[in-house]
């Protein structure tokens, strides 16, 4: 879970899968906001004209015994509680207060209990209000509105039209009267409507229009035969009208758009960092550096670009410290060769001629030697040896060295400890015998007499191991000493009296060390009071493979 969890492109779509769930949430309330707003909107217009209607026709009646009376009668027929109620019995806000009083009615709707409470201001009553509650809705009230408003146009005979008018602010759909031959009904209706004076026909009409459903009332007016009372079209409340959805969904677009605007900015960041860092590569500039922050693919990225300005930067430092040091080491060899030549043409005296081409012949083996150490060094150097890891047994190793270099000991002394034949490490066999080589090497050249050459595991790490009896090295060349072509002016080379070497052996195991995924180091030899060089490098197969890896990264 881990690599998953650094992964950039999880972040992403986790991210992404957040965002949307996010988004979802809040565009789901923002719905259940605004529909709340709307239903009590669309119930308090609603209930404004048929109210306005009812407090009027009670505030006309001439007694209170009458005004209850004509509430019991009305209750009855629309099915619905009505009753007065005094002003101290509400609690009343600032804006329910200034919606009564501009003659509008205000619901108290219970979600809970589904109930609405309709109160509106009695004429004549100023300290009552007409109370209706609401918890049903059914056609019989529906019906009952162009009734109630028929009753209302009784009191004004003559002025009926005048009277719709003065009540249509009330309504928020239109009412008016209409000649029955302009609506669009079939017989049946029609005849309903001329037969029962009281009859109230509804109209539904389904629409995909942005009006959506709607219902009108028709019902008979009595005073003329062919003219009808028409309520509507009334909308039906829609809980997902098309503006409604339409912004919501721009809105969440808007958000996602965003969201993912701040998701991928810090990804945009960290990869124009990246390019800066290339062009001021691309100019030369190789110092430069990507600050590595987490441990996504970008901070992986960054990494490698650093270790790769990093591997550049020392292989040119190396390549140039490389062709200033052969310019200079050759020089030598090629000068006694031309010397010696010289020397062939000059003489015809058949011992010094043979002596010269003794002398020319080491020189020729002395560049042999040297451009062999040049190329192990740069192959190395470059991050391109070939390795192949697998068992090697210590021993065989160390006793490979010991004797190949019996020739070359003269009368020094080489002493070993030797590990058991069946310890065995992960390494390349070719470049471990080239390490104690060098090791041996170097210590027979430094030493007064004596050599000691021990390997094996020790702490779940293996280790080859060097000492001599020379003159040590001072601490602060110790770093010094695995540089290439590196020559310390100290005691230890003068005591040797030593003529030979490059100063590449040292560098050479630093870097062997390197790609085994180790470490070379020397101090003091407890034992011997000269130098000890050990090289440390894992042992165990995976070990070994996550160095193989990251040969193969860089």
């Amino acid at each position: 879970m881990s690599p998953l969890k650094h992964s950039i492109f999880f972040r992403i779509y986790a991210g992404l899968v957040a965002l949307v769930a996010l988004v979802a949430v809040l565009a789901y309330f923002i719905v259940q906001l605004i529909n709340y707003q709307r239903a009590q909107d669309y119930r308090e217009v609603m209930a404004d004209g048929v109210a306005h209607v009812i407090s009027q026709v009670v505030a006309r009646q001439p007694t209170q015994q009458s005004q209850q009376d004509w509430l019991m009668d009305v209750s009855r027929i629309l099915e619905l509680p009505l009753d007065i109620v005094k002003e101290d019995k509400l609690d009343l806000s600032r804006s329910e207060r200034n919606r009564l009083q501009a003659d509008h009615a205000i619901v108290r709707y219970n979600a809970e209990a589904a109930v609405g409470d309709v109160y509106v201001q009695v004429d004549g009553m100023p300290k009552s209000f007409l109370h209706i509650r609401v918890d049903k809705l059914s056609e019989v009230q529906i019906k009952m509105i162009p009734i109630l408003i028929l009753e209302d146009l009784v009191y004004y005979p003559g002025n009926e039209e005048q009277r719709l008018k003065e009540l249509q602010p009330y309504f928020p759909y239109p009412i008016a009267f209409r000649n029955l031959s302009d609506l669009k009904l079939d017989m049946d209706q029609i005849s309903r409507l001329r037969t029962d004076k009281t009859q109230t026909i509804l109209l539904y009409r389904d629409s995909a229009t942005m009006q959506g459903t709607t219902i009108s009332a028709v019902s008979a007016y009595t005073n003329t035969p062919n003219k009808v009372l028409v309520l509507g079209p009334v909308p039906v409340f829609n809980w997902m009208p098309f503006r409604l959805v339409a912004g919501v969904t721009l809105f969440s677009l808007f958000m996602l758009s965003l969201g993912v605007y701040f998701l991928l900015r810090p990804l945009q960041h960290k990869i124009g960092k990246v390019r800066l860092a290339l062009n001021q590569v691309r100019k030369g500039n190789l110092d430069t550096r990507v600050a590595v922050q987490g441990s996504d693919e970008i901070a992986n990225l960054s990494l490698s670009f650093n270790m790769m300005t990093e591997h550049i930067q020392r292989l040119i430092e190396a390549q140039r410290e490389l062709t200033r040091a052969v310019s200079h080491e050759l020089r030598t060899p090629v000068a006694r060769i031309r010397f010696g030549m010289e020397m062939l043409a000059e003489t015809d005296d058949y011992d010094s001629r043979i002596k010269q081409t003794e002398m020319i012949d080491k020189d020729i083996e002395a560049l042999n030697s040297l451009i062999d150490e040049i190329m192990t060094y740069a192959k190395l150097e470059q991050g391109t040896p070939s390795l192949h890891f697998e068992p090697v047994s210590i021993r065989n190793v160390l006793e490979q060295v010991i004797k190949e270099t019996e020739v070359i000991k003269g009368d020094k002394k080489i002493t070993s400890m030797l590990p058991a034949e069946e310890t065995q490490v992960i390494a390349e066999y070719r470049y471990l015998h080239r390490v104690v080589q060098n090791f041996v090497v170097n210590a027979l050249r430094h030493s007064d007499g004596t050599v000691h050459i021990s390997g094996g595991i020790r702490n779940n790490q293996a280790y080859v191991c060097v000492e001599d009896d020379g003159a040590g090295i001072p601490e602060k060349d110790r770093e010094k000493v695995f540089e290439a072509f590196a020559r310390l002016d100290d005691s230890r080379t003068r005591a040797s009296g030593d003529k030979g070497g490059y100063g590449l052996g040292l560098s050479i195991v630093s870097r062997i060390a390197y790609w085994f995924g180790g470490k070379v180091q020397v101090d003091d030899s407890p034992s011997l009071g000269g130098a000890r060089f050990t090289m440390l490098w894992p042992i165990s197969q995976n070990q070994a493979q996550r160095i193989d890896k990251k040969k193969h990264h860089e």
